[in-house]
């Protein structure tokens, strides 16, 4: 997938770059009726924290929260209102499958930003370096339409059957586990998003989207404390790191 002729425009000028926050999940595996964004964590909503470095990072200009229409109110008064945030934050409706949610998200990011961070509300420990280096190294690079923050496996992986039972060893060597921010052109996302609708396509992250419609992206090699709040038991680990980044 090649860049179209607005895109190229961007050398002319510093590209915008705008955050979508996926916050629109039941929690399911987490347990709690009321999801996972609005749990307690270090004295905040989780979410508040997530919005924080996105709001610190210099790259971001504008948020978009996606969350369930009939808790807007609610996500809005406990995560953000409370807090001095200088970047201007929207809210926009999550949908029936993850790639729903991101691609409303991503439509609702305001005109005249060219590129989209897209991350899990679920994931307060991004710090707003690593944004800002994922932002940093789409713009500075021609030839790529995206940029997922990972890391090299460094855990030995085995193909399994579905009794349990092991058919290989794969070489480790090429195998990243990814993560989010992952940012893109936003134009470009936008184009993903609707061929996939177009075919029934449900992928596993914004970038199997953009890499099916034949776009490029890259792996940056980000920290591993980026870790996804999934099970309540993973808060007390996130409230470990965060009392050891302030102290």
């Amino acid at each position: 997938m090649s860049r179209d002729a607005d895109a190229v425009t961007h050398t002319a000028r510093r590209p915008r770059a705008a955050a979508v926050i996926v916050a629109g999940g039941s929690g399911s595996r987490f347990g709690n009726p009321g999801g996972k964004q609005l749990v307690p964590l270090a004295g905040r909503p989780l979410l508040a924290w997530t919005i924080e470095a996105f709001d610190r990072a210099e790259r971001i200009e504008h948020i978009v929260v996606v969350c369930p229409a009939e808790r807007r109110d609610e996500y809005a008064a406990a995560a953000v209102t409370p807090y001095a945030f200088a970047t201007p934050i929207s809210f926009a409706a999550c949908g029936a499958e993850r790639q729903d949610s991101t691609r409303a998200g991503v439509a609702a990011v305001p005109a005249g930003f060219d590129c989209v961070a897209i991350h899990d509300g679920a994931r307060p420990l991004i710090r707003p370096a690593t944004i800002d280096a994922a932002v940093e190294r789409l713009v500075s690079e021609s030839d790529i339409d995206g940029v997922v923050c990972g890391q090299p496996s460094i855990d030995t992986l085995k193909l399994a059957d579905t009794a349990g039972h092991i058919e290989a060893t794969p070489d480790r060597s090429r195998y990243w586990c990814v993560q989010t921010p992952q940012v893109f052109w936003r134009d470009t996302v936008m184009s993903a998003y609707d061929a996939a609708a177009a075919e029934g396509f449900l992928g596993t992250d914004d970038a199997s989207l953009v890499e099916r419609a034949g776009g490029r992206v890259l792996l940056l090699d980000t920290p591993r404390d980026n870790m996804k709040v999934t099970v309540p038991e993973d808060l007390a680990l996130v409230e470990a790191i965060l009392a050891s980044r302030r102290g």
